[in-house]
């Protein structure tokens, strides 16, 4: 009869552990708009946005965070799903300019389409205008990942995590649905393979 109990704590105990180690969250604690003096809750040189999965949730999301004054400028990266089309971060920008967002607060980042590229082809950006500290955004799943790849390629920039909120591919229900335990553990597997590969360097 016991198992009745344990397995239930089990599988709970190890859905919010997956949540939480998925999503860093280093806002936390801290009110809407920046707080100056603070060591997270302060505002930093750029926002950097990174596309896949629900693109437009983490634009938003990174709109919210310049006009609440988190950042002057915004990054944009990602390369066109659709090659005949327009890049992820050109559609990011047109979205952003459509929100309000003035021109020449954009930066675009036309040509990643995996994480690594994300990472490492932003890296000019962060040089060319001296950016020593950005808050990342991406969807919840993703984040930990996204932020192991930026570290490792960005080690004189101190990356924040912020995940985007109303994703429709991650909410605190992923857990009811089979694309959440999919992409959870996709996400899983690939950091399990970011480490094997940094061991192996």
């Amino acid at each position: 009869m016991k198992w009745l109990f344990i397995i239930p704590v089990v599988v709970i105990g190890v859905i919010v552990a997956i949540s939480f180690y998925l999503q860093p969250n280093d806002f936390r604690g801290c009110s809407e708009t920046p707080l100056a003096g603070s060591d997270v809750c302060e505002a930093v040189d750029a926002i950097v946005v990174v596309s896949g999965g629900d693109t437009n949730a983490r634009t938003i999301e990174g709109i919210n965070l310049y006009k609440k004054g988190w950042a002057p400028v915004i990054v944009f990266s990602g390369a066109a799903q659709d090659k005949t089309g327009p890049s992820n971060a050109a559609a990011m920008r047109s979205l952003a300019l459509s929100m309000g967002v003035p021109s020449s607060v954009i930066y675009v980042e036309e040509t990643s389409e995996t994480t690594e590229q994300n990472a490492e082809n932003t890296q000019s950006l962060f040089e060319r205008y001296s950016f020593h500290k950005v808050i990342l955004v991406t969807s919840g799943y993703h984040q930990r990942r996204a932020n192991l790849e930026f570290e490792k390629r960005a080690q004189a920039v101190e990356i924040l995590n912020h995940p985007a909120r109303n994703d429709q591919d991650w909410t605190s229900w992923w857990w009811m649905t089979p694309r959440g335990w999919w992409l959870a553990g996709g996400e899983l597997a690939k950091i399990g393979a970011f480490y094997i590969q940094g061991a192996r360097v």
